[in-house]
């Protein structure tokens, strides 16, 4: 009998499987919670928490669409951009510091007439990308590099742009590509 009793009474009494439980569903809500407002974001509504800001300034409020949106937690480098020539995740920059900084982002690369900028031409001499999604943030890393050392081994220049990722995983074609705009870059 009183081992119904303690099965019965089993639901009500806090286990450590229903705590871990309980931690992984509620850990799923609030990091879900931030995506949710992203899309209404997107979705060109306000945000719908007190106190939340808006964020993607660079791609919906300024329309400078190249810096892409990729994983949105500074892991894989596709909104590079130049902050004062030095190469930074856009996704973990706040705004209000970069007040009276110079910012670059892939449209501010090419020159006022038009002409490409080495980096890129370079990509487009040895198409460099199957998909293109990263594609901005890796010419950016490069630019950056390329102000440090501009006349890299392959090696030093793929050190330098790791911590860009590619989904299509095809590194030798970019670093071809960035090889050949570095090249570029010395004959201009």
């Amino acid at each position: 009998m009183e081992e119904k009793t303690m099965a019965a009474d089993a639901p009500n009494r806090v286990s450590r499987r229903n705590f871990i439980k309980g931690v992984i569903a509620s850990g799923a809500a609030v990091s879900s919670a931030g995506y949710l407002w992203r899309a209404s974001a997107l979705s060109g509504q306000q945000p719908s928490a007190p106190g939340s800001v808006e964020r993607l300034t660079l791609r919906y409020k300024l329309g400078l669409t190249g810096t892409k949106i990729g994983c949105d937690r500074a892991e894989c480098g596709a909104c590079t951009v130049l902050v004062d020539g030095v190469p930074r995740y856009s996704c973990s920059t706040l705004t209000h510091t970069m007040r009276g900084r110079k910012i670059v982002t892939i449209e501010g690369l090419a020159a006022a007439d038009g002409k490409l900028h080495p980096v890129q031409q370079g990509v487009i001499d040895e198409q460099g990308f199957q998909c293109a999604f990263c594609m901005s943030g890796f010419i950016m890393a490069t630019v950056g590099f390329l102000k440090t050392n501009p006349n890299p081994t392959r090696m030093e220049l793929a050190h330098g742009i790791s911590g860009n990722l590619c989904r299509c995983q095809d590194y030798d074609k970019i670093l071809t590509a960035m090889m050949c705009g570095a090249e570029n870059l010395r004959k201009a």
